[in-house]
Protein backbone atom coordinates (compact mmCIF):
# COMPACT_ATOMS: atom_id res chain seq x y z
CA UNK A 1 0.00 0.00 0.00
CA UNK A 2 1.44 3.11 -1.11
CA UNK A 3 0.55 6.75 1.28
CA UNK A 4 1.53 10.22 0.23
CA UNK A 5 1.30 13.52 1.78
CA UNK A 6 1.24 16.62 0.96
CA UNK A 7 0.67 20.15 1.55
CA UNK A 8 -0.91 21.79 -1.78
CA UNK A 9 -1.19 25.34 -0.54
CA UNK A 10 -5.18 25.42 -2.31
CA UNK A 11 -6.45 22.30 -4.31
CA UNK A 12 -7.77 24.50 -6.79
CA UNK A 13 -4.48 26.52 -7.69
CA UNK A 14 -2.49 23.45 -7.85
CA UNK A 15 -4.97 21.13 -9.20
CA UNK A 16 -3.37 20.19 -12.62
CA UNK A 17 0.01 19.45 -10.46
CA UNK A 18 -1.53 17.04 -8.06
CA UNK A 19 -3.27 15.61 -11.32
CA UNK A 20 0.24 15.01 -13.42
CA UNK A 21 1.04 14.01 -9.79
CA UNK A 22 -1.35 11.41 -9.28
CA UNK A 23 -0.64 9.91 -12.39
CA UNK A 24 2.94 9.43 -12.26
CA UNK A 25 2.94 8.00 -8.50
CA UNK A 26 -0.82 6.11 -8.25
CA UNK A 27 -0.58 6.16 -4.46
CA UNK A 28 -3.48 4.33 -2.57
CA UNK A 29 -4.29 6.85 -0.59
CA UNK A 30 -2.72 10.38 -0.74
CA UNK A 31 -3.20 12.68 2.03
CA UNK A 32 -3.79 16.78 1.24
CA UNK A 33 -3.23 19.45 3.50
CA UNK A 34 -4.02 23.21 3.64
CA UNK A 35 -6.88 22.80 0.66
CA UNK A 36 -8.12 26.05 0.87
CA UNK A 37 -11.89 25.30 -0.27
CA UNK A 38 -15.06 24.38 1.27
CA UNK A 39 -15.87 21.06 1.15
CA UNK A 40 -19.63 21.78 -1.68
CA UNK A 41 -16.86 23.07 -3.63
CA UNK A 42 -13.93 20.69 -3.71
CA UNK A 43 -12.49 19.30 -7.12
CA UNK A 44 -14.09 15.69 -6.83
CA UNK A 45 -14.29 14.95 -10.37
CA UNK A 46 -10.79 14.88 -12.00
CA UNK A 47 -10.42 12.25 -8.43
CA UNK A 48 -13.20 10.58 -9.12
CA UNK A 49 -12.11 10.24 -13.11
CA UNK A 50 -9.41 8.28 -11.81
CA UNK A 51 -11.20 5.86 -9.41
CA UNK A 52 -10.30 7.45 -6.16
CA UNK A 53 -13.34 8.50 -3.42
CA UNK A 54 -12.80 11.75 -2.17
CA UNK A 55 -13.36 12.56 1.89
CA UNK A 56 -12.36 16.48 2.65
CA UNK A 57 -13.08 18.95 5.42
CA UNK A 58 -12.23 22.43 4.67
CA UNK A 59 -12.79 25.88 4.73
CA UNK A 60 -12.26 29.24 2.69
CA UNK A 61 -9.11 30.15 1.93
CA UNK A 62 -7.30 28.71 4.94
CA UNK A 63 -6.26 25.33 6.31
CA UNK A 64 -8.31 22.29 5.13
CA UNK A 65 -7.45 18.34 4.28
CA UNK A 66 -8.52 15.90 2.40
CA UNK A 67 -8.43 11.91 2.10
CA UNK A 68 -8.61 11.07 -1.78
CA UNK A 69 -8.13 6.73 -1.82
CA UNK A 70 -8.32 4.52 -4.47
CA UNK A 71 -12.06 2.71 -4.27
CA UNK A 72 -10.50 -0.25 -5.97
CA UNK A 73 -8.09 -1.03 -2.89
CA UNK A 74 -11.54 -0.04 -0.36
CA UNK A 75 -13.33 2.07 1.07
CA UNK A 76 -12.15 4.97 3.44
CA UNK A 77 -14.79 4.19 6.72
CA UNK A 78 -15.26 5.48 10.14
CA UNK A 79 -14.20 9.01 8.90
CA UNK A 80 -13.57 11.81 11.48
CA UNK A 81 -13.21 15.47 11.29
CA UNK A 82 -11.51 17.68 13.63
CA UNK A 83 -10.70 17.15 16.86
CA UNK A 84 -13.20 16.21 19.44
CA UNK A 85 -14.35 19.34 21.39
CA UNK A 86 -13.92 21.46 18.77
CA UNK A 87 -16.28 24.47 18.34
CA UNK A 88 -18.57 24.64 14.79
CA UNK A 89 -15.97 27.92 13.41
CA UNK A 90 -13.03 25.19 14.26
CA UNK A 91 -9.50 25.14 11.63
CA UNK A 92 -10.45 22.68 9.53
CA UNK A 93 -7.43 20.80 10.60
CA UNK A 94 -7.55 16.89 10.78
CA UNK A 95 -9.67 14.09 9.26
CA UNK A 96 -9.14 10.33 9.63
CA UNK A 97 -10.26 6.94 8.07
CA UNK A 98 -9.67 3.19 8.13
CA UNK A 99 -8.16 2.17 4.99
CA UNK A 100 -6.64 -0.70 4.12
CA UNK A 101 -7.11 -1.97 7.81
CA UNK A 102 -4.71 0.94 9.12
CA UNK A 103 -6.14 4.24 10.99
CA UNK A 104 -5.49 7.09 9.10
CA UNK A 105 -5.40 10.55 10.54
CA UNK A 106 -4.53 13.03 8.16
CA UNK A 107 -3.25 16.38 10.00
CA UNK A 108 -2.38 20.22 9.42
CA UNK A 109 -0.83 21.11 12.76
CA UNK A 110 -1.50 24.67 13.53
CA UNK A 111 1.70 27.25 12.28
CA UNK A 112 1.48 29.04 15.77
CA UNK A 113 2.60 32.36 13.65
CA UNK A 114 4.83 33.99 16.46
CA UNK A 115 6.72 32.64 19.43
CA UNK A 116 4.78 33.34 22.62
CA UNK A 117 1.39 34.41 20.64
CA UNK A 118 -1.68 32.77 21.78
CA UNK A 119 -1.29 31.44 18.61
CA UNK A 120 1.90 29.76 19.28
CA UNK A 121 0.24 28.50 22.77
CA UNK A 122 -2.71 27.35 20.67
CA UNK A 123 0.05 25.28 18.62
CA UNK A 124 1.50 23.46 21.44
CA UNK A 125 -1.91 22.70 22.80
CA UNK A 126 -3.08 21.26 19.89
CA UNK A 127 -0.66 18.74 19.99
CA UNK A 128 -1.57 17.74 23.13
CA UNK A 129 -5.22 17.38 22.19
CA UNK A 130 -3.86 14.93 19.20
CA UNK A 131 -2.24 12.54 21.71
CA UNK A 132 -5.14 12.77 24.14
CA UNK A 133 -7.60 11.34 20.81
CA UNK A 134 -4.88 9.01 20.07
CA UNK A 135 -5.02 7.53 23.89
CA UNK A 136 -9.08 7.48 24.13
CA UNK A 137 -9.38 6.05 20.70
CA UNK A 138 -6.37 3.82 19.65
CA UNK A 139 -3.14 1.65 21.33
CA UNK A 140 0.07 1.59 20.38
CA UNK A 141 -0.10 -2.03 18.67
CA UNK A 142 -2.60 -0.83 16.66
CA UNK A 143 -1.64 -0.23 13.11
CA UNK A 144 -2.05 3.67 13.18
CA UNK A 145 -0.38 6.27 10.54
CA UNK A 146 -0.41 9.93 11.53
CA UNK A 147 1.22 12.19 8.47
CA UNK A 148 0.56 15.84 7.35
CA UNK A 149 2.65 19.22 7.72
CA UNK A 150 3.31 19.39 11.54
CA UNK A 151 5.02 22.55 11.36
CA UNK A 152 7.68 21.44 13.14
CA UNK A 153 11.24 20.19 12.15
CA UNK A 154 12.16 17.59 14.32
CA UNK A 155 16.15 17.66 14.38
CA UNK A 156 18.77 19.57 13.79
CA UNK A 157 19.44 17.34 11.05
CA UNK A 158 16.35 18.20 9.60
CA UNK A 159 17.19 21.85 8.94
CA UNK A 160 19.64 23.72 6.52
CA UNK A 161 21.15 25.65 8.96
CA UNK A 162 19.66 24.89 12.91
CA UNK A 163 21.43 28.04 14.34
CA UNK A 164 19.94 30.44 12.76
CA UNK A 165 16.40 28.57 13.40
CA UNK A 166 16.80 27.10 16.65
CA UNK A 167 14.40 29.58 18.94
CA UNK A 168 12.11 31.03 16.02
CA UNK A 169 8.93 28.96 15.08
CA UNK A 170 9.03 25.74 13.33
CA UNK A 171 12.03 24.89 15.36
CA UNK A 172 11.30 26.00 18.70
CA UNK A 173 12.19 24.01 22.05
CA UNK A 174 8.49 24.36 23.38
CA UNK A 175 7.12 22.63 20.07
CA UNK A 176 10.40 19.82 19.97
CA UNK A 177 9.15 18.87 23.16
CA UNK A 178 5.09 18.53 22.11
CA UNK A 179 6.10 16.43 18.83
CA UNK A 180 8.31 14.26 21.62
CA UNK A 181 4.93 14.01 23.48
CA UNK A 182 3.04 12.65 20.99
CA UNK A 183 5.73 10.47 19.30
CA UNK A 184 6.35 8.99 22.91
CA UNK A 185 2.82 7.61 22.85
CA UNK A 186 4.31 5.11 20.98
CA UNK A 187 4.83 6.18 17.22
CA UNK A 188 8.06 6.01 15.00
CA UNK A 189 8.89 8.67 12.55
CA UNK A 190 8.51 6.71 9.04
CA UNK A 191 11.40 8.42 7.57
CA UNK A 192 14.34 8.07 9.59
CA UNK A 193 13.72 4.17 9.69
CA UNK A 194 15.31 3.92 6.10
CA UNK A 195 17.66 7.43 6.02
CA UNK A 196 19.59 8.80 8.93
CA UNK A 197 21.50 11.69 6.89
CA UNK A 198 20.75 15.23 7.00
CA UNK A 199 19.87 17.22 4.02
CA UNK A 200 16.46 15.53 3.18
CA UNK A 201 13.88 18.61 3.17
CA UNK A 202 10.31 18.90 2.49
CA UNK A 203 9.63 22.45 3.01
CA UNK A 204 11.20 25.42 1.34
CA UNK A 205 10.18 29.32 1.82
CA UNK A 206 8.49 30.83 -1.84
CA UNK A 207 10.78 34.02 -0.34
CA UNK A 208 14.56 33.96 -1.31
CA UNK A 209 15.40 31.03 -3.84
CA UNK A 210 15.17 29.21 -0.68
CA UNK A 211 14.47 25.77 -3.11
CA UNK A 212 17.90 26.65 -5.28
CA UNK A 213 20.19 27.12 -2.47
CA UNK A 214 18.56 24.11 -0.81
CA UNK A 215 17.67 26.13 2.30
CA UNK A 216 14.69 24.03 3.62
CA UNK A 217 13.38 22.34 6.70
CA UNK A 218 11.78 19.00 7.04
CA UNK A 219 7.97 19.90 8.31
CA UNK A 220 5.99 16.75 6.54
CA UNK A 221 5.89 13.73 8.49
CA UNK A 222 4.95 10.37 8.34
CA UNK A 223 4.67 9.08 11.98
CA UNK A 224 3.67 5.11 12.04
CA UNK A 225 3.20 2.55 15.49
CA UNK A 226 4.96 -0.66 15.54
CA UNK A 227 2.64 -2.44 13.97
CA UNK A 228 3.63 -0.40 10.51
CA UNK A 229 7.22 -0.02 10.97
CA UNK A 230 7.99 -3.36 10.49
CA UNK A 231 5.89 -2.91 6.89
CA UNK A 232 7.93 -0.02 5.88
CA UNK A 233 9.70 -0.23 3.12
CA UNK A 234 10.46 3.02 1.82
CA UNK A 235 10.24 6.99 2.60
CA UNK A 236 10.97 9.31 -0.06
CA UNK A 237 10.78 13.31 -0.50
CA UNK A 238 9.51 13.91 -4.25
CA UNK A 239 11.47 16.93 -4.26
CA UNK A 240 10.58 17.16 -8.53
CA UNK A 241 7.04 18.28 -7.17
CA UNK A 242 8.53 21.55 -5.72
CA UNK A 243 9.95 22.21 -9.62
CA UNK A 244 8.68 24.08 -12.05
CA UNK A 245 5.90 27.08 -12.47
CA UNK A 246 3.75 27.73 -9.43
CA UNK A 247 4.61 25.18 -6.99
CA UNK A 248 3.49 24.13 -3.56
CA UNK A 249 5.98 25.33 -1.38
CA UNK A 250 5.85 21.68 0.20
CA UNK A 251 6.89 18.34 -1.66
CA UNK A 252 5.17 15.19 -1.12
CA UNK A 253 6.21 12.77 0.77
CA UNK A 254 5.47 9.08 0.16
CA UNK A 255 5.16 5.56 2.30
CA UNK A 256 5.60 2.07 0.68
CA UNK A 257 4.06 -0.98 3.49
CA UNK A 258 4.04 -4.32 2.63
Amino acid sequence: MRIATWNVNSVRARLPRVEAWLDEWRPDLLCLQETKVVDTDFPVEPFQARGYQVECFGQKTYNGVALIGRAAFGELGDVVRGLPGDPPEADRRLIGATYGGVRVIDVYVPNGTEVGSERFAYKLAWFGRLRALLERTRRPTDPVLICGDFNVAPEDRDVHDPELWRGHLLFHPDEHAALRDLVAWGLSDAFRLHEQAGGHYSWWDYRGGAFHKGEGLRIDLILVTEPLVHRCRRVVIDRNARKGPQPSDHAPVVIDLD
